[in-house]
């Protein structure tokens, strides 16, 4: 009997209508435990690296994590994995809700998708019950919309809908994959969704998942809903309060915008407003959130409430999550009612709550400069509001300007010229990020900014403080009870990190230091998403219910494979190390690697080479970032070897040293 996993994945080929039920392979799940370690081995496996995101032979990859559907506390996450029209790269993004578990509890571990559908249709996966579903009355339909429509049209209330807007449908490279309260959104996954003629994807399932080892499973459980209970009710001192508790930043739970608003980047992640915040604001915003959130919700298993219901007068009622409030209003230089608004008609369109409004801010500042003018823009409104409302109908649409501007910033600016390039300047890998500004470079975050497959910092931070704390006492006060840290010595790195002054140390953590910090949180991401447990609960929160001392356990008395500290390490290391190819061999490479160039206000050039260099010598990669033989033998992936030497990627070890 299979354990946690349901031990079968769906297989579906859209251009030939083929549906099939595949048993997969237990020593696989040892390998990578499941969710995105299995998706990535999968892609490397079945997508060679000259197939193009838009490809019939592209794979869009919907895994459940190897707990997804237990009992364990949060773990109801989606991995969406493909390979990304605007960064050419892999792609995965997270979705929470319900879906995941319903995938589950109908059978399957996996929906695989290949070949592309000559109309629009959906799925509907009920247990042993598999169709290919007419979908034509569903075009153009918004994202919540359509899953209503669907839920009516199956008779079925309680079936999970996965589905895209408008954005999708056009393959707009910002398009994401919305669930209700939840949505994959990042990198463009719902562009390949909507490539492939698939408007959603419906579940329901009422089969029963197994445990290996049921009483034990339910006692963690238990301990991990104690502490969540104890961290409810014992914030982190000394931290910003949307970060202080469990949980997705707590945006819709929490009202505190003075950090996000003056640290962060506004309009087109370029200008801080150190002098916005006022009392007058803080008392606006905050009525207008109160009067606006209907409720808070959680999702599948969760006693958090990372997300809200919202009801703007005039307006549909949707859901929202955690930092999608504030990304248009920023990048507006708007108030945070407009923020709601907006928000409404993008996630109907389905599209990304952090690409999207930069790039609709990347081309007012473009018409600002005269790059774009009244020509490429008929019939735009006067006013900075309306203007973005302009654009968001015409990206979704891709119309006009709109099919420009569709493909984000990078490639934009490169079809537009004229100097546009100076104005796509927040990207990582081709794709928009995070409107963060530091002052000074932080090496922790370069390394992460510059090397994380995800390309998107929110998938990758968490675990280690964002910074030091002012006294020695409230760093001796937080190491005291921080039992999560893997090894006693990251106690000593936080203790020893002061605040940066005329008299500290600009480069501390060291380049050593910030290797093993930035490892550390990496490997707890990678778990998670293979395990399909919320990263609210794990990777990201400080002092989170899950860590890796627990993991092993939930591992062995959940799918009764037996498994410690050190062999969950090098399964993280084996699927991070396996997702690292996978872009190599699409050609990623170090020069790559890079943050945006105004992300700090001062760079050391110097440092951030070192950084690098040590980064990819302590993962065991060459100088290019790419894995050595030897790496790959000591985590099982000769095979990646084998193929980077024919493709004459992987030089023998004597001329490593030399590649670049």
């Amino acid at each position: 009997m299979r354990y946690a996993e349901t031990g079968f994945n769906l297989e579906i080929d859209l251009s030939r209508g083929n549906i099939e039920r595949v048993e997969t392979d237990p020593r696989l799940t040892e390998q990578h435990l499941g969710g995105l370690g299995t998706n990535a081995k999968i892609l490397w496996d079945r997508v060679p690296p000259e197939v193009e995101p838009f490809s019939p032979d592209n794979l869009l990859i919907f895994g459940t994590g190897l707990l997804g559907g237990t009992p364990a506390v949060g773990a109801n996450r989606t991995i969406v994995s493909t390979f990304s029209p605007q960064t050419l790269l892999m792609a995965y993004s997270m979705m929470g809700g319900f879906w995941a578990p319903e995938l589950k509890y109908a059978g399957y571990d996996k929906v695989i998708i290949r070949g592309k559908s000559p109309s629009l249709v959906y799925l509907w996966i009920h247990n042993d019950k598999v169709e290919i579903r007419d979908a034509s009355h569903l075009h153009g339909k918004g994202a919540n919309d359509t899953s209503e429509a669907i839920r009516q049209e199956l008779k079925e209330p309680k079936a999970q809908v996965a589905s895209i807007g408008l954005a999708g449908e056009n393959r707009v490279y910002m398009a994401s994959i919305e669930q209700g309260r939840s949505s994959a959104s990042r990198l463009g996954i719902g562009a390949v969704m909507g490539d492939k003629g698939i408007k959603a994807i419906a579940v329901r399932g009422t089969r029963d998942i197994h445990v290996a080892r049921p009483p034990e499973f339910i006692d963690l459980c238990n301990e991990v809903l104690q502490y969540i209970k104890f961290r409810n009710e014992h914030p982190i001192p000394g931290v910003m309060p949307i970060l202080a508790g469990l949980g997705s930043p707590q945006e819709m739970a929490v009202f505190d915008e003075k950090w996000h608003t003056t640290s962060f980047m506004w309009g087109n992640a370029r200008t801080r407003r150190k002098d916005f915040w006022t009392s007058e604001i803080e008392g606006k915003w905050r009525e207008i959130q109160e009067s606006v959130r209907t409720r808070l919700i959680s999702c599948y298993n969760c006693p958090m409430k990372c997300g809200a219901i919202i009801s703007v007068p005039g307006l549909s009622t949707y859901m929202m999550k955690c930092y999608s409030k504030l990304t248009y209003t920023m990048a507006a230089y708007s108030n945070l009612d407009f923020g709601f608004k907006i928000a409404q008609q993008a996630t109907e369109y389905g599209v990304d709550a952090f690409s999207t409004p930069q790039t609709m801010a990347f081309a007012l500042e473009l018409y600002e400069a005269g790059i774009l003018t009244d020509q490429d823009m008929p019939g735009m409104p006067p006013d900075t509001e309306g203007r973005f409302f302009y654009l968001l109908d015409k990206i979704a649409h891709r119309e006009g300007i709109g099919d420009i501007l569709a493909n984000g910033t990078y490639w934009a600016a490169k079809q537009i010229g004229k100097g546009a390039e100076e104005y796509a300047h927040n990207n990582i890998k081709k794709h928009e990020q995070l409107p963060l500004k530091l002052g000074m470079l932080n090496p922790i975050y370069f390394l992460m900014y510059s090397t994380g497959e995800k390309v998107n910092i929110t998938q990758i931070e968490g675990q280690f403080p964002q910074e030091p704390y002012p006294t020695r006492e409230e760093r001796e006060a937080f190491v005291k009870d921080w039992f999560q840290v893997p090894d006693e010595k990251f106690k000593q790195y936080f203790l020893d990190w002061e605040p940066r002054g005329e008299h500290s140390n600009p480069y501390y953590p060291t380049v050593e230091m910030s290797c093993e910090i930035v490892d550390w949180m990496e490997r707890m991401h990678y778990i998670d998403d293979s395990l399909g447990i919320c990263a609210g609960l794990s990777s990201f929160p400080l002092k989170p219910p899950y860590h890796m001392h627990n993991y092993p356990k939930f591992i062995s008395a959940g799918a009764g494979i037996e498994i410690d500290e050190a062999g969950l390490t090098q399964v993280a290391r084996r699927n991070r190390t396996l997702l690292r190819a996978v872009n190599i061999r699409r050609g990623m490479r170090r020069a790559d690697e890079k943050p945006p160039q105004d992300h700090w206000k001062k760079r050391f050039p110097e440092l951030e080479a070192q950084l690098l260099d040590a980064y990819y010598k302590f993962k065991g990669w060459n100088s290019e970032g790419i894995p050595t033989k030897e790496s790959l033998h000591e985590l099982n992936l000769d095979y990646v070897s084998q193929d980077l030497e024919l493709r004459g990627i992987l030089k023998d070890e004597k001329s490593q040293g030399n590649q670049g």
